[in-house]
């Protein structure tokens, strides 16, 4: 199982797909959890897909055999409901392992939690990236007359 949000898909984001399947085997199964408008607006900024959009983006995606939206009220129910052997976390997730390992136990869920390291290094490798250069970009005024 992976997770993230998969706001303005990049490398980045199939590099820590592939991984994460990697990790399963030969006949593994990837199913990616993506998250919803109001948990990533709780924790780091408002997406620029909307929540269905980007999980049919990753439905789309070749090494994703499965995926959903997360849970809004506890990431738990979900991770209960697919109840993986292992747990992906991206390069760019903050999340504190030892704590999520905790509390898998206390919910008797026995995945492994793996942190998956590197990136396809490219030059717009994450969203903020992409974003940022957006917002500093010089392009012509009549670059975008066609959107």
């Amino acid at each position: 199982m992976a997770t993230g949000t998969f706001d303005l898909i990049h490398p980045g984001h199939g590099y820590y797909l592939e991984e994460s399947k990697k990790l399963g085997g030969h006949d593994a199964r990837l199913v990616v959890v993506v998250a919803r408008e109001s948990t990533v607006r709780a924790r780091k900024r408002v997406p620029i897909v909307p929540e269905k959009q980007r999980l049919k983006v990753v439905q789309m995606l070749k090494m994703v055999d499965e995926a959903m939206l997360g849970s809004e009220t506890d990431m738990f129910s979900t991770v209960s409901k697919i109840d993986p052997d292992i747990i992906t976390i991206g390069p760019d997730q903050n999340f504190d392992l030892d704590w999520l390992r905790k509390k898998l136990k206390e919910k008797n869920l026995k995945a492994k939690v793996v942190k998956i390291n590197g990136y396809h290094e490219t030059s717009l490798d994450s969203s903020c990236k992409i974003i940022k250069k957006i917002k500093e970009s010089d392009f012509p005024p009549d670059s975008f007359k066609h959107c």
